[in-house]
């Protein structure tokens, strides 16, 4: 039987200084995905960037609100994304179908198992799923926190053996990750108190952050699911994670 990995893309490894889209980072993902899935894994991609994606392709000249932007954007940035992951996956000859996703349909019983009916489907039948929340008619007060939050639930609704949050730091460190002497946390069990580490500061492209992650992978964990935080800019960081864990700097929640 194969083995089920979620693995997260935050928006901060997936575009570049100037809040573009990378499409050399998200090439190197997609083969990396490749790889896992002829190890014998079932990928489900999490993946952020709709809205990074729709910044770049308009320019408005006139004044938006938050809402307003996140919709327009979305809306054409999603269409830019999925069709790039298609073009990069169709060269491997897999076949990838869209999520997208709100808050209200983890709340409802009924949406909640048609949504993990279609995701059972698609993984039967060899389809990877692409994962994001929907924007265009979220609103704000049911939004998810971020990706790293829908993330966490699309894992426990798969029955994941494995969380990956890829993001732009190696994992979570002991101190400040710019400060020389602050080191990487390796492991951390349930019951350790590691609040302290956690810097509010969220990424420039994204709504995560640290925070974010810990509270994501804490629960996920209780769940009885790996969860590692690891940096999506290292060279090769999922073949690494799975056949180099001791070596590769990364952060992992140890479940239950």
């Amino acid at each position: 039987m194969k083995k089920r990995i979620v693995v997260k893309v935050g928006s901060n490894v997936l575009t570049t200084d100037r809040g573009k889209l990378d499409i050399t980072r998200v090439s190197a993902l997609v083969d990396q995905i490749a790889w896992l899935r002829e190890q014998n894994y079932d990928v489900v991609l999490v993946t952020s960037g709709a809205v990074a994606c729709g910044r770049g392709e308009l320019q408005v000249d006139h004044s938006l609100d938050s809402v307003e932007q996140r919709q327009l954007f979305s809306a054409m940035g999603q269409v830019k994304l999925i069709n790039l992951y298609y073009d990069l996956f169709r060269e491997y000859n897999i076949h990838v179908g869209q999520v997208l996703t709100t808050k209200e349909n983890f709340q409802s019983e009924r949406s909640y198992q048609n949504q993990r009916a279609c995701m059972e489907v698609m993984l039967e039948n060899g389809v990877l799923p692409i994962v994001n929340e929907n924007d265009t008619v979220s609103i704000e007060e049911l939004m998810f926190t971020d990706n790293d939050e829908l993330s966490g639930l699309i894992a426990k609704m798969v029955g994941a053996e494995m969380l990956i949050l890829l993001t732009g730091v190696d994992g979570l460190y002991n101190g400040n990750p710019q400060e020389s002497g602050s080191e990487v946390i390796r492991q951390v069990r349930l019951g350790d108190d590691v609040s302290r580490y956690i810097l509010p500061a969220k990424s420039k492209a994204g709504r995560g952050g640290m925070t974010s992650k810990f509270n994501t992978a804490l629960l996920v964990a209780q769940a009885g699911i790996r969860v590692i935080i690891a940096n999506g800019n290292r060279e090769g960081i999922l073949p690494s994670l799975i056949n180099e864990s001791a070596q590769t700097i990364h952060t992992e929640f140890l479940p239950s």
